[in-house]
């Protein structure tokens, strides 16, 4: 396994956590926001960007994230929540977390950079109570030949300064595989350049 640089461990958590707070993406969070409840697991929080949008049917928030700096980020908004709220560190392969915990689990825009999507949805499965939840929105590959060919161009070298990120996953897919059952698929271009904007936003419950 190589061994994470100064950019990966210094640099790229900085612009990451930058580069989310687009605007063009509060839309999305506020949706996730209000469909989460119960307990929450978050894989990939980042710098807990999601935290102001959940509604009060959420009684409890768990991030999980693998970037030692994202995980400081994200505890320093800890305070001023009405509910409670942890991070640890730890990938989403293998979550440090019990079978059957969470009412919902969600992902927004980290599907694109774990190594296995399929595992990690699969652990998103063991996690889940029985009737919980799984919300998801993320990037990924676009329905349009000419964009879809510009994804499989770019993404061998943007995953390297991107953080892995792949831009030509099919999100709807790899919840398919992971044992899942989609009960709400909504796609579309979000603005900015398509290669990196083609959204997949949903909800699905094991199968």
């Amino acid at each position: 396994m190589n061994t994470p640089g100064i950019y990966d461990r210094h640099v790229l958590p900085w612009l990451l956590a930058l580069a989310m707070r687009t605007k063009e993406l509060v839309p999305y969070r506020e949706r996730v926001g209000r469909t989460a409840s119960g307990r929450v697991l978050e894989i990939g929080i980042g710098s807990a960007l999601n935290l102001p949008f959940f509604g009060p049917q959420v009684t409890e928030v768990v991030g999980v994230d693998p970037s030692p700096a994202l995980v400081a980020m994200a505890r320093q908004r800890r305070s001023g929540l009405r509910f409670p709220f942890k991070v640890v560190e730890g990938a989403g392969e293998r979550l440090p977390l019990e079978d059957g915990g969470f009412d919902t689990v969600l992902t927004t825009w980290s599907l694109c950079s774990v190594a296995d999507p399929v595992q990690v949805l699969r652990e998103a499965r063991r996690v889940l109570r029985p009737g919980g939840q799984l919300l998801f929105a993320e990037h990924g590959r676009a329905p349009d030949a000419g964009v879809r060919w510009w994804q499989d161009t770019l993404t061998p070298a943007w995953r390297h300064v991107a953080g892995g990120c792949h831009l030509n996953r099919r999100v709807d897919e790899l919840v398919g595989a992971a044992g899942f059952r989609l009960d709400d698929l909504r796609t579309g271009y979000a603005r900015g350049p398509r290669p990196m904007t083609f959204m997949y936003e949903g909800r699905a419950k094991p199968g």
